[in-house]
């Protein structure tokens, strides 16, 4: 009986060692990966309000696709008439800095969305031109803060801070806390930090579905501006894995078809 005691004790030990084995870059790469396609099309709706709850509603499709070790997304504005033909095209490099453009139908042009824009509102809404695209691992540091219990999900707080001031700016924040699922390593929910280390934003990210790939991807995402009141809401409405258009469709030459 000792013996078996002693045993129990020692698979404890090491489930418990191995529970604190993953770091929190570690933990966080694999939240990144969960939700990665390689390939997708949707449709969404992009309801936008102001302090006073009166909202704004834009239709957009998307397809993102991979080309060798780019990932490259493109996204039109379909409706209403104001915004209709609005294109924004990302390339989503694993090791620098992504490029992105806009083409902007009222003064027929494309250019290019420089670094210290990518901070900036993504169309006037709360999410950001940097939250269309995936951030460089290697820009941040990580730190697991605690674990909690979040809607019923046993999660960890992850603190990720920007390296440099430089970083800060290209992303719009000093730091963030995500609440990341263990077991499924699903993010549900993230608070971001302004450059002066107040809280700015709290992002919460709902529905997720299992896909056939195995991966997982969130229906619902919204983002509230603590400093302003206004909140912007992403809803996916129709979603599929794959995409058939070629990599011509990926190009600054094509966002104003």
């Amino acid at each position: 009986m000792k013996t078996k005691k002693n045993l129990i004790a020692i698979i404890l030990i090491i489930s418990t060692t191995m529970g604190f084995a993953q770091t929190a870059k570690e933990i966080s790469e694999k939240a990144s990966n969960v939700i990665d396609m390689e390939a997708m099309e949707m449709s969404l709706t992009l309801k936008i309000y102001n302090a006073k709850g009166r909202v704004r509603v834009r239709q957009i499709t998307m397809a993102s696709k991979s080309f060798g070790q780019i990932n490259k997304t493109i996204m039109k504005f379909i409706a209403p008439a104001d915004v209709k033909g609005t294109s924004i095209l990302v390339f989503d490099y694993e090791k620098k800095d992504d490029d992105m453009w806009i083409y902007m139908p009222a003064i027929r042009k494309t250019r290019r969305i420089i670094s210290s824009e990518k901070g900036k509102s993504f169309m006037g809404s709360e999410f950001t031109n940097a939250d269309m695209s995936k951030p460089n691992m290697d820009n941040f540091n990580y730190k697991i803060l605690s674990s909690e219990t979040y809607n019923g999900h046993s999660c960890w707080k992850i603190e990720t801070s920007c390296k440099n001031e430089d970083i800060e700016d290209k992303n719009g924040y000093s730091k963030r806390i995500a609440w990341i699922e263990k077991g499924t390593y699903l993010c549900y929910k993230i608070k971001f930090y302004d450059l002066s280390g107040e809280l700015h934003k709290v992002q919460s990210i709902k529905q997720y579905k299992k896909q056939a790939n195995g991966k997982y991807f969130a229906f619902y995402m919204e983002m509230k501006n603590k400093q302003n009141d206004r909140k912007s809401q992403m809803i996916i409405n129709k979603f599929q894995i794959g995409s058939k258009l070629p990599e011509s469709s990926f190009t600054p030459a094509m966002m104003d078809k």
